[in-house]
């Protein structure tokens, strides 16, 4: 497992990265190996945040969580992730999976002033993930895991780019783009 921490607005702290680790340890069991997991930490006024990112095998799993004691917040983001693998962990029993080969999707965000003017749209977040070829159910549980309302996915059947996403209604909708 590798582990990567980031300290926002706070000193580094031994201790604060050990009680992590510690933490980390019980999801490990979980999860197959390579992990590749980053941990933000931060501290806004009174606020303590921290936030868990895990890659592995093709799925992203994300939690944050916030409290007055940074302690406190780390045990309940650990809990929230240990609850989502848990909840990944059934489904996946639940249906066979397919697995294959990891593709990378790249993600970005513009800024909504810059789209409505006339100046150039401005990326204001930019993130990159690996997925691989999924199902359409597939894709659905990995979008609630990171509490997305869309997922671009390579469709394992058609091996086409496809977007899940999240109707109003509750449902959840599907887009395949074909050329003309």
């Amino acid at each position: 497992m590798q582990i990567l921490f980031t300290f926002r607005h706070m000193d580094t702290s031994s201790a604060l990265k050990e009680y992590a680790e510690e933490k980390l340890g019980r999801i490990k069991k979980y999860l197959p190996d390579p992990l590749d997991v980053h941990v933000i930490l931060a501290v806004e006024k009174i606020r303590h945040i921290a936030e868990v990112t895990i890659a592995t095998n093709g799925i992203t799993i994300f939690a944050e969580e916030e409290t007055r004691d940074m302690y406190s917040a780390i045990d309940a983001v650990i809990d929230k992730i240990e609850r989502q693998v848990k909840r990944y962990k059934e489904k996946i029993k639940a249906k066979k999976g397919h697995h294959g080969k990891k593709t990378g999707v790249r993600m970005q965000v513009y800024s909504s002033d810059s789209i409505h003017s006339d100046e150039q749209p401005k990326v204001i977040k930019n993130r990159n993930f690996f997925v691989k070829p999924m199902s359409v159910d597939e894709a659905v549980m990995q979008m609630d895991l990171l509490h997305n309302d869309f997922l671009v996915f390579t469709n394992a059947v058609s091996d086409d780019i496809n977007v899940v996403y999240r109707r109003k209604d509750g449902d959840y909708g599907l887009i395949e783009p074909h050329a003309s």
